[in-house]
């Protein structure tokens, strides 16, 4: 269903990759943090670009927004990230005007999410929004767009069962860990930054485990103390890394930088280590599993693990499609009365002028002419045609855009669009 062309000149685009075909390493080049957003909205405005919102999680990294061509889009992407225009074609999806409407219903409400039903993600949405409208890069279609979104994020979450039941990457981690370290309570358990899932995964540990030796570095030492200080954990020095990790049975890696931040080169183990690398890009070098009693897992290993909670999800993706179908409709039938709403007013002015002229006409040709009847008539009738053509614009079956040329023809006027 592509009958609608946005604008005569350019196309509303989704240009992105996510865990679906990009694995973490590739994710990881092509992650966005915020100065490169900030970045890539700068660069948009400078280019031309009017209107776009940027997404970057661990699991997704978007650009929505208009264009005369999708390579617009994803050069900013290339060019303010580590990845490369080929490396993109390889796991890229690019979508257009109503297929990226629908794609941005389905993400916004957790049907694409790595783990069905997170919605974590709507929240990334809402802030690229406010950080493009701060800037001045978002015109009427993509805030009524978004706003359309969070309406359906909210209901699918408040009027569905979609999000229900504990599962999350962090619960996954607590999960695994449950599963594979022996006697937890009385084992030390390091968590290296202070990302977010891997801030979740500690406090589901404190919760559960009653372990009271979980320990908390981070670069910044007053962000790690304020952390601490909520969930119960022991705050140490950055310095003091390379010693904890040692004493440590699990380390939880949450750093969130570009480049590894743990190699082989820290681990002078003296027992067996099990390693969570959850951040994206990837924080722990691949070569700790040359050395004897390391283990390994990345988060999405983790997110891979589904249990019953998944399935019951599943059966509420009929309710949450329906929601989604309701509001996307609500919005389509707004842009499409936006579109044509120059078109139906230029239509009327012809139409007046016609009338005027006509009455102008028979002033002088009819005597005792009753201008006032012939006025009232003649508005009524204006309504009436100008209604069918509008009636005919909002079906579904009608290809806008063409409808809209031929009226433009037959009619001899030319249409205004509203300023975005």
């Amino acid at each position: 269903m592509d009958h609608l062309k946005l604008s005569k000149h350019q196309t509303f685009y989704s240009v992105g990759l996510s865990y679906k075909k990009a694995d973490a390493e590739v994710r990881g080049k092509f992650s966005l943090d915020d100065q490169a957003k900030t970045r890539v909205l700068l660069q948009a405005k400078a280019e031309g670009i009017d209107s776009i919102v940027v997404i970057s999680t661990c699991n997704r990294t978007e650009i929505y927004g208009f264009a005369e061509h999708p390579f617009q889009l994803i050069k900013l992407l290339c060019d303010n990230s580590l990845g490369t225009v080929e490396e993109f074609q390889q796991v890229a999806y690019v979508y257009k005007n109503q297929e990226a409407i629908n794609f941005l219903f389905r993400v916004g409400t957790g049907l694409d999410s790595q783990i069905l039903g997170d919605f974590e993600i709507i929240s990334q949405i809402r802030n690229g929004f406010v950080e493009s409208k701060k800037i001045g890069l978002v015109n009427s279609f993509l805030e009524r767009l978004v706003n359309a979104v969070i309406q359906a994020s909210k209901r699918v979450k408040n009027e569905t069962e979609l999000c229900s039941g504990a599962t999350s990457v962090a619960f996954a981690s607590v999960h695994y860990i449950f599963n594979t370290v022996s006697d937890l309570q009385n084992k030390n358990i390091l968590l290296f930054g202070t990302g977010k899932i891997g801030r979740n995964t500690c406090e589901n540990l404190v919760k559960h485990t009653k372990n009271e030796n979980i320990t908390l570095i981070n670069r910044t030492k007053n962000k790690a103390e304020k952390i601490a200080g909520k969930f119960n954990l022991i705050v140490k020095d950055y310095v003091d890394l390379q010693v904890e990790i040692q004493r440590a049975d699990v380390l939880v890696v949450a750093t969130g930088a570009q480049n590894p931040t743990i190699d082989k080169s820290l681990l002078n183990l003296k027992k067996p280590l099990l390693i969570l690398d959850l951040s994206i890009p990837k924080n722990v070098d691949e070569n700790v599993k040359q050395l004897e009693g390391v283990s390994l897992v990345h988060m999405d290993h983790l997110s891979q693990l589904t249990d019953e909670t998944i399935e019951k999800r599943k059966e509420q993706i009929p309710f949450a499609e329906t929601i989604i179908t309701e509001i996307r409709e609500e919005f389509v039938s707004w842009m499409k009365s936006r579109k044509f709403a120059p078109t139906i007013h230029a239509l009327k002015e012809k139409l007046n002028t016609i009338k005027n002229n006509e009455l102008s006409f028979q002033r002088k040709k009819i005597t005792n002419f009753d201008e006032k009847q012939a006025e009232i008539i003649s508005n009524r009738i204006i309504q009436k045609i100008t209604t069918h053509f509008a009636n005919h614009l909002k079906d579904d079956s009608t290809t806008v855009d063409e409808s809209i040329e031929w009226i433009e023809r037959v009619f001899q006027i030319e249409t205004i669009p509203y300023n975005e």
